[in-house]
């Protein structure tokens, strides 16, 4: 019996059914349960039975049963653009450890469910995990879905780690135009796990890929359980827990809409772009030279001096959008030798008034532009693409451009 085959193992009143995976001693079988968690039985007082032979391949993570996904002319086209993330991802049975390996067809392959719900293209434009994200990639990214959306596709899924989505799902709203969905989705939890959440959300995304909602979008869980994904607007997401399967979150309102799994109904409950009322375009230019400077009690001036020569900066300030006033001067020369300098706050939610406290109105007189209500990481790539692209940079940050900031602020609940 060989790594890849079928195999049942007996031990005692225990038996065991599933892939044999390679093993590190000879005194061990590891074997990979239908449930997903993988064994390692002591060899000694078991028996091992051959149930089939060769039907896993060790290499890519995928069997010989996996569906293929066919061509229906009657079937929307729907672009699944991979960039890496846990939900391309897969355990590495020579090193124990979760790598992103697949490219865009074994996720296919690795989500059967996908069949029949689109005709679908693959692309792969890097295989990174979210962490290693750079500016550079997003555009990249952002010419590939141009050109798969210029090529005919009815919507584009991007496969993405999570921790740094909500960037590079920013990224793409200012630097694209878009007539159809781009629908941005990735896993807490890799496809190894019985708890993942990789099938759900990719079914999800693509449903609302073919949806009519034009914009860049973040479909997660919304919840603990396996209900319906919340889909998100880009521009307004952001990742609030570490490990959760629904750990996004829209602030400061309700998600855009949401995808019921069982009924596959896309639903929205807020104003949005509609598909085809927008002519496809691109602006993928970036000033990279942008920091995004966090306000801390105590903060030595020396973070300021860093910044010195950059051409903008972000501040993530405290409550309405203040720094100590010790720092005021420092952030007027920056302002004076040339750098753009926006306040957003340290909140999760509200909107930042430089006007209330002197503080405020200090900064506003030093030449610092408001960012309104929008979220600090937002801020930062908006500056990025502003600069490159805005002839008034002030003007750029204080109109919502990607649905990023509202005019005003109204409560809800």
């Amino acid at each position: 019996m060989d790594t890849g085959d079928r195999i049942r193992v007996e031990r005692g009143d225990v038996a065991y059914e599933g892939v044999r995976l390679p093993s590190s001693t000879e005194q061990t079988v590891v074997v990979k349960l239908d449930g997903g968690y993988n064994v390692g039985i002591e060899r000694e007082g078991s028996r091992l039975e051959l149930l089939e032979s060769d039907v896993y391949d060790i290499d890519t993570g995928t069997s010989e049963s996996d569906s293929v996904v066919e061509t229906d002319p009657e079937l929307p086209t729907i672009s699944l653009i991979s960039t890496g993330g846990t939900i391309a991802s897969t355990v590495d049975y020579r090193t124990g450890a979760v790598t992103s390996q697949f490219d865009a067809e074994d996720v296919l392959r690795a989500v059967p469910d996908l069949a029949g719900r689109a005709n679908y293209r693959g692309r792969v434009v890097t295989n990174i995990l979210s962490e290693n994200m750079t500016p550079e990639v997003w555009q990249d990214l952002a010419r590939a879905v141009y050109e798969e959306i210029d090529a005919g596709a009815d919507g584009v899924v991007v496969m993405h780690g999570t921790d740094t989505m909500q960037y590079t799902a920013s990224a793409l709203a200012f630097m694209l135009d878009t007539p159809v969905p781009i629908v941005f989705t990735g896993s807490q939890r890799s496809a190894d796990r019985p708890s993942s959440d990789n099938v759900m959300n990719a079914v999800c995304a693509v449903e609302a890929a073919k949806s009519d909602c034009a914009e860049v979008l973040v479909c997660m869980h919304e919840s603990e359980n396996d209900a319906r994904c919340a889909l998100h607007r880009g521009t307004r997401v952001r990742k609030n827990h570490t490990s959760r399967r629904n750990a996004f979150e829209t602030v400061g309102n309700e998600p855009l809409g949401s995808v019921d799994y069982d009924t596959e109904t896309v639903s929205f409950q807020r104003e949005h772009g509609k598909r085809g009322e927008t002519t496809l375009d691109i602006a993928p230019a970036l000033e990279t030279d942008v920091e995004l400077l966090k306000v801390t009690p105590g903060m030595d001036e020396a973070f300021l001096d860093v910044c010195e020569g950059t051409a903008g900066v972000v501040i993530e300030g405290t409550g309405l959008g203040h720094v100590r006033t010790d720092l005021i001067g420092p952030v007027e020369e920056l302002i004076e030798d040339g750098t753009t300098v926006v306040m957003t706050s340290q909140c999760l939610d509200g909107r930042i008034c430089d006007r209330v406290y002197d503080t405020g109105r200090d900064l506003l007189d030093a030449g610092v532009i408001e960012g309104e209500n929008t979220l600090p990481g937002t801020a930062m790539v908006k500056l990025m693409w502003a600069l490159a692209n805005r002839s008034s940079v002030r003007e750029s940050m204080e109109t919502p451009i990607a649905g990023e900031l509202t005019e005003r602020s109204v409560p809800w609940t």
